[in-house]
């Protein structure tokens, strides 16, 4: 009898070793000879028990963690072929209670399948949605996305419907469809672990985006230092063309859609929708003036949808199960789940879908288990490396778009990054206008030259030159950036600045915050 054993090909589980563990599987079972089928899957997003190793049961698959190629033997003297006891059995996978606390629905199928296989993705439910988008015109389907109250996901939470419908009434000989897969926020993984885990649903849900809009080109613009991920989306591209979902007559439909990967340059601006068409184009990643917006004139200067991946991978379930279905999980204006990242100092670091409502509180000690350092959280970054800190007061607000604007933070890319009592909040701040300097594209003033200026300020508050007069100068200057860059590399630098002095202004030298500007 065959037993099928996953071990994960995620960059998080190969950085630990899961192609040594998974070699030495195989070598053991050769020499025992018992026969074996490994499963190259995706991880489930519990990194720290990567290696996670599965092994299908009649029960169910059980977990084995985190696995080393050193643990291999005694795992097969202790029969983990049949889910055998051993210090690594973490019982069945399905009821660790990280992931069955949580509501997958993008990220269902993460760590389930062969991230490659066309089949595997048919039979837990893939290709549905785009099966009945064919069914639909394009109109009704963006009816179905803005029916789901779908907000892009990479930070900005624009409906996505009203970018798809803008595209599909506009009139041009080629339009098309870019995901921006250029994740370069500090902690944030999801749109990796979409991409090496579970690609074939980009795939699905930008062959929809473009049946509903017109466009029959799509471009996936994916950082370099996502070697593997590119690796991965390339193979399932080729499949996916091999079994009839992509290309010049999509099952038979009539409709067309080539898919094709582009590698970024490396530049974090390039995350900026506009600086990445410029990027796409050839040339280098600076921000272009809106309007015209890039759902009229975009890529080439045709009509282009630009979303994240995220975005479009959330796409696939939305026509498969129905916009309602959709909708009923969130709060507010904020529909749906969001795969919340967490990062930094904590306990059980990994990706955690949950439908927008549930707290950071919740997030940090339910799921996270409190910091790795074992001492008290200060401070948690939301939203990548330009979203504010929240403090300890603000951690029971509701995660949606809405509540954390109205204090001053925002959800973001849903990226969580975790510091204890040990952080200088004034060496963080430094640090957001010092990487604002690095990354800006120097085309607006407040970005290129405020960023240098709020370094030198900053460090002049906490040598103490002139403090209080320091301090004023720095709330006019993340004015200045907030009101007057063009986009929001220079736009959102501020947030973390004024975060930290707002709520920790002890760490700035002073006893409390004097002013709350912008």
């Amino acid at each position: 009898m065959t037993t099928t054993v996953y071990v994960p090909r995620d960059s998080a589980a190969l950085a630990v070793g899961a192609d040594r563990v998974a070699r030495q599987i195989e070598a053991e079972a050769i020499a025992r000879k018992v026969d074996v089928r490994i499963v190259r899957n995706g991880s489930r997003g519990l990194f720290w028990l990567e290696t996670l190793v599965e092994v299908a049961t009649p029960e169910g698959r059980v977990a084995y963690g985190p696995v080393t190629r050193a643990d291999v033997a005694g795992l097969f003297d202790a029969s983990f072929l049949s889910g055998g006891a051993h210090a690594l059995n973490l019982g069945l996978t399905d009821e660790i209670p990280y992931l069955k606390k949580q509501e997958r629905l993008t990220f269902m199928r993460m760590g389930m399948t062969d991230p490659v296989s066309v089949a595997d993705y048919e039979a837990h439910e893939g290709f549905a949605g785009l099966r009945r988008a064919l069914t639909l015109a394009p109109a009704e389907i963006v009816q179905q996305v803005l029916d789901s109250g779908l907000r892009g996901r990479g930070g900005a939470a624009f409906p996505a419907g009203i970018k798809w419908k803008t595209v599909l009434a506009a009139q041009a000989p080629q339009k098309y469809i870019v995901c921006n897969a250029d994740e370069g926020d500090s902690g944030t993984f999801s749109d990796r672990m979409t991409m090496e885990g579970d690609p074939l649903m980009l795939v699905e849900g930008m062959a929809i985006a473009g049946i509903a809009t017109g466009a029959t080109e799509g471009y996936i613009y994916v950082r370099s230092e996502y070697p593997h991920a590119i690796a991965t989306l390339n193979e399932a591209i080729r499949h996916a063309e091999q079994a009839g979902f992509l290309g010049d007559d999509i099952l038979g439909s009539g409709h067309r859609f080539r898919l094709t990967v582009r590698k970024a340059a490396g530049a974090y601006v390039c995350g900026e929708e506009t600086a990445l068409l410029e990027s796409l184009e050839g040339r280098r990643g600076i921000v272009r003036a809106k309007p015209p917006l890039p759902a009229l004139q975009g890529l080439f200067g045709q009509p282009t949808v630009i979303n994240n991946v995220i975005t479009l991978a959330s796409v696939p379930i939305i026509l498969s199960r129905g916009a309602d279905f959709y909708k009923n999980y969130g709060m507010g204006r904020s529909r749906g789940t969001l795969p919340f990242q967490l990062a930094g100092n904590i306990r059980q670091g990994g990706l955690v879908e949950k439908a927008f409502g549930l707290t950071l509180r919740e997030l940090l000690y339910d799921f996270g288990g409190g910091s790795a350092s074992g001492r008290p959280i200060k401070a948690v970054q939301v939203g990548g490396p330009l979203g504010a800190y929240v403090p300890e007061a603000q951690w029971d607000l509701p995660l949606d778009y809405e509540a954390y604007a109205a204090v001053g933070a925002v959800v973001g890319h849903g990226g969580i990054v975790v510091h204890d009592d040990t952080a200088d909040m004034s060496q963080l701040a430094r640090y957001a206008m010092e990487f604002c300097a690095i990354e800006s594209c120097g085309k607006c003033t407040p970005c290129r030259i405020g960023s240098t200026r709020g370094v030198e300020v900053i460090d002049k508050i906490t040598s103490n030159q002139n403090r209080p007069q320091q301090v004023i100068l720095l709330r006019d200057l993340c004015d200045t950036m907030l009101h007057g860059s063009l986009c929001a590399m220079g736009g959102m630098t501020p947030y973390p600045v004024l975060s930290a002095i707002n709520h920790y202004p002890e760490d700035f030298g002073i006893e409390a915050p004097d002013r709350f500007a912008a």
